[in-house]
């Protein structure tokens, strides 16, 4: 997410014309977000973070086994095939036997390479970049107090995800990933 102040101060929109924004715009670096969602139960949460190393999703996985989910005996996580999405993460962030323990519970099915449509977390994510983050957003504080009411409200409504991607689609999707039924 990159973080884009204002240079100018923008004119309110009033009876007639809308609000008008300046063209000219100050970069304040970037932030990265981790979205988590668990559409049967229409929660999500959106994690800020500065960076989006091994580190970072070590610690993101521990918060979902420790905090969101500590009663689970296996969580399963859908993720993109991305450079740090891996176990291996947790143990450079962790001790040994703390990388296991949080290992343990956890469960990463195969998603296809350039399949981020099967994601329902890109769903969300595309929910979130059209109600939330649609705008210049300054600073990572900013951001996370809008991501936060975002938050709020989405899981307020228990909002699900109509996802209408079935196995039958998947097996002629992507035939060689998925083997026929028949005999």
């Amino acid at each position: 997410m990159q973080l884009i102040a204002e240079k100018r101060q923008p004119l309110p929109a009033q009876p007639g014309p809308v609000a008008r924004y300046d063209y000219e715009y100050g970069r304040n670096g970037t932030a990265n977000l981790f979205v988590f969602c668990e559409p049967p139960a229409g929660w999500r949460h959106v994690a800020v973070t500065e960076r989006r190393t091994m580190l970072d999703f070590a610690h993101q996985l521990k918060w979902l086994v420790d905090e969101q989910y500590p009663e689970a005996d296996m969580i399963r996580i859908g993720l993109e095939q991305l450079n740090t999405h891996k176990p291996a993460s947790l143990y450079e962030a962790f001790a040994p036997e703390e990388a296991r323990r949080i290992g343990r519970k956890l469960e990463f099915p195969f998603t296809p390479q350039h399949g981020s449509w099967l994601n329902m977390a890109e769903i969300e994510l595309s929910v979130l970049q059209r109600q939330c983050l649609d705008r210049r957003l300054p600073d990572v504080p900013t951001l996370t107090y809008e991501l936060t009411a975002y938050e709020a409200r989405r899981n307020q409504a228990r909002a699900m995800i109509d996802w209408r991607f079935t196995a039958r689609d998947a097996r002629i999707t992507l035939q060689r990933l998925y083997p026929s039924q028949s005999t």
